[in-house]
Parts: C-alpha cells; sequence; structure tokens
C-alpha cells in the first residue's frame, strides 16, 4: 500500500504543478530534492511571483524511522517505527478576488519491534479560503467534493464537510479560515471498509482537485481590484498565517519529526499583514466574508 500511494502522489504532483504552471503561463516551478537525516525524504516545489499566483507550493515526502517521543505520547503507543507519505499544496494567488487553496492527501504505517504493520491509515481534504465571497464559487468546490464523496459513500461528503468546519477554525478568532471543503482522518481498516477502498476514495479526491480549483481561478484572475482590496487580502493571510502555526496538525508533525523547514513552512504567504484591532465597514463586501465565515453554511 505504502508503495502504490507514494507512486501515485509523484504522479498527483507532476499533474497538478503541470496544470498550475500551464494556468499561470508566466513562470514555472522551482524544484527542490531533499533528504532527511533519519530517513526518508521529499521533492519540493516552489513558484513565485507570477502572473496569476503570488505563491503556489506542491510537495511530496515519504520519510520513515523511529517514531519520536512526542509522536509516541500523541498516539499513546509505545516505542515504534514509522512510515508516512503524502502530497500538500497550497497556492496563494495574486488576485484578492481569487480564494487561496490549502489540499493534503497522507497515508501513515506504524511497527513493532519485527517490523510488522500495528497501524495504518489515509488522511487528507481539501479547503477554499476566499478574500471576497462569490457564492458560484462556493458552490462549485463543494459539488466537486460531494460528487466525488457520493461516488464511494452517501454519508462521506456530510461527515467530512463537517470535519472540515471543525478542524480549520480558529479558535482563538472564533471564525473559520475559510468556506470549508473536506478534511478525513485515521481512515482505518474498519466499519466495512478496507485500505483498499480508502486507497480508491482518496486517490478519487486527490484527481478532482484540479476540477474544483482551476475553474474558480480562471473566472476571477482578470477582475479589476484596487489597494484596499489587496489589503484586505494580506490582512485575512494573517488569518490563515494564524492558523497554520497555532492549530494545524500537518505543521507540528513536520516540526516534531525534524521535517524541512523550507518545505513545512512553504505555506506561509510572501505578503501579509496584522492590523490592530481591524474590523471591516459595515455593509460592505468584507463584512459579508466575515459573517460567513462566523457561521458555515452548507453550499450544496
Amino acid at each position: 500500500m505504502k508503495d502504490k500511494f507514494f507512486a501515485y502522489i509523484q504522479n498527483l504532483q507532476d499533474k497538478i504543478t503541470s496544470k498550475l504552471e500551464e494556468t499561470d503561463g508566466a513562470v514555472k516551478f522551482r524544484q527542490d530534492i531533499w533528504e532527511r537525516p533519519e530517513g526518508g525524504g521529499g521533492r519540493t516545489r516552489v513558484l513565485e511571483n507570477g502572473a496569476v499566483f503570488e505563491k503556489a507550493g506542491v510537495n511530496i515526502s515519504g520519510v520513515h524511522g523511529k517514531l519520536p517521543e512526542s509522536m509516541q505520547q500523541l498516539f499513546k503507543v509505545e516505542e515504534a517505527d514509522f512510515f508516512a507519505c503524502g502530497i500538500s499544496l497550497v497556492i496563494h494567488p495574486k488576485n484578492p478576488m481569487v480564494p487561496t487553496v490549502h489540499a493534503n492527501w497522507r497515508y501513515f504505517e506504524m511497527y513493532d519491534s519485527n517490523g510488522t504493520i500495528i497501524d495504518q491509515w489515509f488522511g487528507g481534504g481539501q479547503d477554499l479560503t476566499p478574500y471576497y465571497l462569490f457564492e458560484e464559487d462556493a458552490t462549485h468546490f463543494h459539488r466537486i467534493c460531494k460528487t466525488v464523496c457520493d461516488q464511494h459513500d452517501p454519508e462521506f461528503y456530510r461527515k467530512f464537510k463537517k470535519q472540515c468546519d471543525g478542524y480549520f477554525w480558529n479558535t482563538h478568532r472564533n471564525e473559520a479560515r475559510g468556506i470549508g471543503g473536506l478534511f478525513f482522518d485515521y481512515c482505518k481498516a474498519e466499519n466495512g471498509k478496507t485500505m483498499q477502498q480508502w486507497f480508491d476514495f482518496v486517490t478519487a479526491v486527490g484527481n478532482s482537485f484540479l476540477d474544483a480549483y482551476v475553474p474558480i481561478v480562471e473566472r476571477r484572475k482578470d477582475l479589476p481590484y484596487l489597494e484596499p482590496n489587496r489589503n484586505w487580502q494580506e490582512i485575512r493571510r494573517g488569518r490563515y498565517v494564524e492558523f497554520n502555526l497555532v492549530h494545524d496538525k500537518g505543521t507540528l508533525f513536520g516540526l516534531k519529526t525534524n521535517g524541512r523547514i523550507e518545505s513545512i513552512l512553504m505555506s506561509l504567504p510572501p505578503h501579509v499583514q496584522w492590523v490592530y484591532d481591524h474590523h471591516p465597514e459595515s455593509g460592505s463586501e468584507e463584512e459579508k466574508l466575515i459573517q460567513v465565515l462566523a457561521n458555515p453554511q452548507d453550499w450544496v
């Protein structure tokens, strides 16, 4: 399973970066191959200062070795070995009318002292973070999510949409990071689902990503905007940074397992603002977004 999924994420990285380069039309991804001293490594690809994308990172990694003590406590296990692989991406557009997007699909195995698998699971999801709310875009993104979920289990979309709304919640701000999507974790061979069925589902979600996001980019990338719109985008990016550094489990896992810092923090936008006690004007499009973020909605 680990070899099959690692081959999948390598191919998916190629597919996604090729399409993003085509959509941007101005710059290409820079690639770095890196190794982790304790075992494994990855392939980081980052695009910066493009015509459409201010920064886009699409990373894959496959790491293995002794499970760090901090992670043993998290998983409530004694000394164990692990293997983890996944693809993670964050895309920060230049135009404030285009939403930021994040996605991640991953696989994890844990072994006893004899090398026998004692636990394994899939996780991942995708979520959209707009700066200006276009309901058509929100509906499109969630419809793609629901369609792929419905092909595997009629309960998946409702369940994983709810988990996404709960996970990407900035508790210290009492608001959502964005308008959600899907979030699933610890997807194991239980409750009638096999690991092969989870593999089929997770790869189907990964394959749907470009259909969920690129049409939105194409609709919004050439819309006009002014400096106040850009300021608002950078203020909201500050909330994005706060979530990734305060709450995100993926960031924590990378730091706890001695991952490559540049790859872990590639999710951070290049231009961001923190404005003291900022509140949008009453009745503005900016306030409309805040109202939605305070009360997650059903989009399909």
